[in-house]
């Protein structure tokens, strides 16, 4: 999968992207990412790409010329020559684990950055096919986003996470919180591993899975019971 990125802020990508998952991913080439600063396809001598709205209003908006030429230039560089334009904003669709695996269908991303007060409409109407969110809650820009979205879309790339089955039993992927987990030692300053847990019996242990993590969502995230339709057993 190919990811492109498109920011006015280029530099905040260089760390998250170069640790741990994400770094492991791009070295077997299972996830190839581009960050591209966005001033980069402006015609403006000072590499402007915002302007302030018609109509009046505080803050700036992000112009349609160097968005509609950058995003027709990267899809222009890939063989399909089609793209998924994402958009993070508040007022997107809020990610979920569901979303993100979805996307792993997509050979081809475009990630825009939104900033300042947003992107012209037509921005909207005429590139971007999904907007997305991270939260109910604005952030200063669309680049911090961007990185959770790549971490979350990546783990579900084959071949990115050491076992095939890392992310089927995580927090979400069921629609119930993960089940808590222990190591060795078995007894820690008199603090106690479940019994169940050192049994061999691999059926009692993921009943208590199951249950404890029911029993978790239950307590610590009681509005998705009413999504997910879990109840107590």
């Amino acid at each position: 999968m190919q990811i492109d990125i498109l920011t006015l802020f280029p530099g905040m990508f260089k760390g998250v992207f170069e640790e741990s998952i994400i770094k492991r991913a791009k070295a077997a080439k299972k996830i190839k990412l581009n960050v591209h600063n966005l001033r980069d396809w402006s015609k403006d001598k000072h590499r402007k790409v915002d302007d302030k709205p018609f109509g009046g209003g505080p803050g700036m908006i992000l112009n349609c010329q160097p968005i509609f030429d950058a995003i027709e230039d990267l899809k222009s560089k890939v063989k399909t020559k089609k793209a998924k334009v994402i958009l993070l904003s508040p007022k997107g669709k809020r990610l979920d684990q569901k979303l993100a695996q979805g996307l792993t269908k997509n050979k081809h991303i475009i990630l825009l950055c939104g900033h300042y007060e947003g992107v012209d409409e037509r921005v909207m109407q005429h590139l971007v096919d999904e907007e997305i969110s991270i939260g109910d809650y604005v952030l200063t820009g669309g680049e911090i986003p961007a990185m959770v979205l790549v971490d979350a879309i990546a783990r579900f790339i084959p071949g990115v996470l050491g076992h095939e089955d890392s992310n089927k039993d995580e927090s979400f992927s069921s629609g119930l919180l993960e089940y808590p987990h222990y190591t060795r030692p078995a007894v820690y300053k008199g603090k106690k591993v479940p019994q169940v847990l050192l049994s061999g019996d691999h059926e009692k242990i993921q009943q208590w899975r199951e249950n404890e993590a029911r029993e978790i969502t239950l307590h610590k995230r009681p509005d998705l019971i009413q999504y997910y339709n879990i109840s107590r057993r």
